[in-house]
C-alpha cells in the first residue's frame, strides 16, 4: 500500500506496490549478476535463485516445477499459449488428423486485450474464433459456450477473474466441458493471484497466465503454467531456456522476486477476507450516501477487492482527475480525456450503455488498505460527485461522446 502524506492508492488491479519482503531481498538478488546458463561459478547462484523461485511458484499455485515457464508477464504468457498452440497445430510433425482439424478458438468477450488481440491475430491467419457473450451481471453465457464448442475447437481461453468488475468465472466447470470435446483450456489468472487461493491441478486447466506486479512483486516478470503433456510452439526462439519453451536469458532479479512473494500465499485467505470487509463497507456507504449509484456485477461472485461503480451523470475521467488532485488513485474504463472517445469494451460487452460506461469508476483495494483510508475516500468521492453534478446542472455535460 503506497501512502505518502495524503496520497492513497485504490488502483491495485492496475499494479501493486512492491512488498517489503521483496524490497529487502532485492539487493542480494541483484548481486547474482551471472548468467544462469553458465556452468562456471558465476552461474551457480543465479541458477539456484531460479530453482528456488520455480519451486515456490509451483507450490503457490498447485503445480509441479516442470510445469512452470517464466515469462516477462501476463501478456507474454497469454500470447505464448494462444499463438504458440495455433502454430504448433499448424506446423508440428506427427499430429493426428483430429489435431489438424482443430482450427477453432474461443474466449470470453470481456478478456484482457492481450487475449482479445491475440485471438484476432489468429482470425487474420484463418482460424475461426468465437467470443463468448456475458450478461449485465458479468456472467458467462454457458448455453452459447456449449453450443459452439466442438471437436474442431483447439483452445478455450477464459479469465479467472475480470480486471474491471472483479467477476469470477466458473473455470473448473468450463475446463471440464472443453475437455469432453478434446479441447484445451487456458485461463488468464493474472487478477486472481494474491486475491483468491489458486490450485491449478484442482481447476483442471491446461494453461494459466500470471504476472508478478499484480501480486506485490516487480514488473517485467511473470509465469505460464503449462500442464504436463500440453504442447505449444515457443513464441520466443533462442538458446533453449525454460526447457525450450521460452528463449532468452532469464530475468534473475524479477524471477527471484516472484519466488519471494510466492511464499506469502498462505496469507491470501486472511487478506481476502479483510479486503472483502473493507470493500463491502465502502460500497454500503457509497450506496447509502451518494444518490444514483449502481455496482456493476454487484450480485455476482467477485474478487474481494474490486468495485466497479456507475455514478449517474458524472463522467468517470473527470471523477478520476478530481480524486487524483485530492490524492486518491483510482481507475476508470472511460477514456474521454485521453483522446479515445470509446468507453470500456468490457462494460459495453456486459450490456451497459455508452453513458453508463462513461460514468464508471473502478476502485480496487489492497492488502494494506485501511478502514480509515476507505472512509476518507468515500468522503472525498461524495464531495467530488456533488461538485461535478452541480457543475453539470449549471453548464451541461462536459464530456461529449
Amino acid at each position: 500500500m503506497i501512502q505518502t502524506k495524503a496520497f492513497c492508492y485504490f488502483d491495485h488491479n492496475a499494479t501493486t506496490p512492491v512488498c517489503k519482503e521483496v524490497l529487502e531481498a532485492l539487493p542480494e538478488l541483484a548481486q547474482a549478476w551471472g548468467n544462469p546458463s553458465s556452468i562456471h561459478w558465476g552461474g551457480r547462484q543465479p541458477k539456484n535463485i531460479l530453482r528456488d523461485a520455480r519451486k515456490a511458484v509451483a507450490d503457490a499455485v498447485g503445480a509441479s516445477t516442470l510445469e512452470i515457464v517464466f515469462t516477462s508477464g501476463g501478456s507474454e504468457a497469454n500470447n505464448t499459449v494462444i499463438k504458440g498452440l495455433f502454430d504448433y497445430y499448424q506446423t508440428a510433425q506427427f499430429l493426428t488428423p483430429e489435431q489438424r482439424r482443430r482450427t477453432h478458438y474461443m474466449c470470453s468477450a470481456v478478456e484482457h486485450p492481450a487475449v482479445i488481440k491475440a485471438m484476432e491475430h489468429l482470425k487474420s491467419l484463418g482460424a475461426r474464433v468465437d467470443f463468448i457473450p456475458v450478461n449485465r451481471r458479468g456472467e458467462i453465457d454457458m448455453a452459447f459456450y456449449e453450443s459452439h464448442l466442438s471437436e474442431e475447437t483447439a483452445l478455450v481461453s477464459v479469465m479467472f477473474a475480470n480486471n474491471e468488475t472483479g467477476t469470477l468465472f466458473p473455470i473448473k466447470q468450463m475446463a471440464e466441458i472443453a475437455h469432453k470435446k478434446g479441447a484445451l483450456f487456458h485461463t488468464d489468472a493474472v487478477q486472481a493471484f494474491g486475491k483468491v487461493p489458486v490450485n491449478l491441478h484442482e481447476l483442471g486447466v491446461d494453461f494459466a497466465s500470471f504476472s508478478g506486479h499484480k501480486f506485490y512483486s516487480v514488473k517485467g516478470s511473470g509465469f505460464l503454467y503449462s500442464r504436463k503433456g500440453s504442447n505449444f510452439s515457443s513464441l520466443i526462439n533462442g538458446g533453449g531456456q525454460e526447457r525450450h519453451r521460452r528463449g532468452g536469458t532469464e530475468n534473475t532479479l524479477g524471477i527471484g522476486a516472484l519466488g519471494v512473494v510466492a511464499k506469502r500465499v498462505a496469507l491470501i485467505p486472511e487478506k481476502a477476507e479483510q479486503m472483502a470487509k473493507l470493500r463491502d463497507h465502502m460500497e454500503a456507504r457509497i450506496l447509502s450516501e451518494i444518490e444514483e449509484v449502481t455496482i456493476t456485477a454487484g450480485e455476482s461472485p467477485r474478487l474481494s477487492n474490486t468495485s466497479s461503480l456507475v455514478l449517474k451523470g458524472v463522467d468517470g475521467e473527470t471523477m478520476l482527475m478530481s480524486l487524483d488532485i485530492k490524492g486518491y488513485a483510482v481507475s476508470t474504463g472511460a477514456a474521454c480525456s485521453s483522446g479515445n472517445p470509446e468507453p470500456s469494451p468490457v462494460l459495453l460487452a456486459m450490456g451497459l450503455t455508452r453513458e453508463e460506461a462513461q460514468n464508471s469508476l473502478r476502485v480496487s483495494i489492497g492488502w494494506e488498505t485501511t478502514l480509515e483510508q476507505v472512509n476518507a475516500f468515500v468522503e472525498a468521492l461524495k464531495v467530488v460527485v456533488a461538485r461535478l453534478r452541480s457543475l453539470q446542472n449549471d453548464e451541461g455535460d462536459s464530456c461529449h461522446v
